[in-house]
């Protein structure tokens, strides 16, 4: 049996970075800017003592029905698209949550002490059942549409960070209060159990809001009916200029950065901030290309897509070729390393609650 002290102690020694991210089809560029790049500036900017671990959490997509063809095509599609965009199996332990029965299992354990209350203040079930944030549980019709896998999502949420003991986890502003729920669930096992379980700490990346081609006031989204709206890590050259061309703009002369009063024009620039070589920030953009049309705009926007997601559509299309066994290789190298290190977690969780170590064949 392993000690209560001993994968902690080695483990607590590292930096250890866990994220997220559901198979819910292709990624789009909110996506990317938003959280997939960070994925891959962390492989470079952290020291190679930090453990990086990235996983696909489909057992969070299921709490909206999902055929099973879809979910899974949308896991395989998820690792292709990971995979392209330079995230590293050498560097990172990628994988499947539904991989590892671990998380599972922490977070029925958690659960046990988690806050009824503090979950129905939280605002991921509202938003996925179109509710305002003001909805409680007592309010008529909420109880007969929430499912408890929609309301416990915070708590696996919880585990999938806890079970890796990660000290640090990059996070949205969106994001941050079920980081919160995973300090209060560590909070909770380790005043019951004693103190076995790392509070992480958050790690807030570069902002890049990517807003919808045709509705700027919106984020972009992928649930969003039209498809021009957004645009895809694998779309081609043709395909992104098309969309670009046709996004909502205004008729104002010139270029300004106001997201008020030219969301259209702003959302571009926000878009060219991501990928401009300097690092120049989207006000920056406006005045530099103030005298620029909207049309140019565009074409410049175009073309910094088009350079900055250069190889991915083809090494995505190369992944998911019928005659590459590479995909399924590194998932199953990722699930192996993800439930080692689970399982040193587990076996200090369910030592302190006097369970013992699980017997494995």
């Amino acid at each position: 049996m392993a000690s209560a002290t001993g994968p902690r102690t080695a483990r607590g020694l590292s930096r250890v970075v866990f994220s997220g991210i559901q198979p819910t089809g292709v990624p789009h560029l909110g996506n990317y800017a938003g959280a997939l790049r960070q994925w891959v500036n962390l492989q470079r900017d952290e020291p190679s003592t930090t453990k990086l671990f990235y996983s696909i959490v489909d057992l969070h997509a299921i709490t909206i029905p999902q055929p099973p063809d879809q979910l899974r095509r949308w896991r395989r599609e998820a690792l292709a698209s990971l995979l392209a965009i330079g995230i590293d199996p050498e560097r990172c332990v990628l994988f499947h949550q539904s991989s590892v029965p671990a998380h599972s299992e922490l977070m029925w354990i958690l659960s046990c002490t988690a806050s009824v209350g503090y979950l129905s203040r939280m605002t991921q079930w509202k938003s996925k059942l179109n509710l305002s944030a003001s909805s409680t549980l007592e309010d008529k019709g909420v109880g007969g549409q929430l499912k408890l896998g929609l309301f416990s999502y915070p708590v696996l949420q919880a585990a999938d960070i806890l079970i890796h003991r990660a000290t640090h986890v990059p996070v949205g502003h969106d994001q941050q209060q079920h980081l919160e729920f995973a300090r209060e669930c560590a909070t909770n096992f380790n005043h019951a159990y004693g103190k076995h379980l790392v509070h992480p700490q958050t790690l807030i990346p570069p902002v890049h809001r990517v807003m919808s081609l045709t509705d700027p006031a919106s984020k972009m989204s992928k649930s969003h009916k039209a498809e021009r709206s957004r645009i895809l890590i694998t779309d081609s050259p043709k395909e992104i200029k098309s969309k670009i061309s046709s996004a909502l703009t205004d008729s104002i002369p010139g270029i300004s950065y106001d997201s008020t009063t030219r969301p259209g024009i702003s959302n571009l620039l926000d878009i060219l901030s991501i990928f401009d070589s300097q690092s120049r920030s989207s006000s920056e953009l406006a005045k530099e290309y103030s005298d620029l049309s909207p049309r140019q705009l565009k074409e410049m926007v175009s073309d910094a897509i088009i350079s900055g997601l250069d190889g991915i559509r083809d090494r995505y299309f190369e992944l998911l070729g019928s005659d590459n066994s590479y995909i399924d290789k590194v998932e199953a190298d990722g699930a192996r390393k993800a439930r080692e290190s689970a399982a040193e977690t587990m076996s200090i969780v369910r030592e302190a609650m006097g369970m013992g170590t699980p017997f494995v064949e």
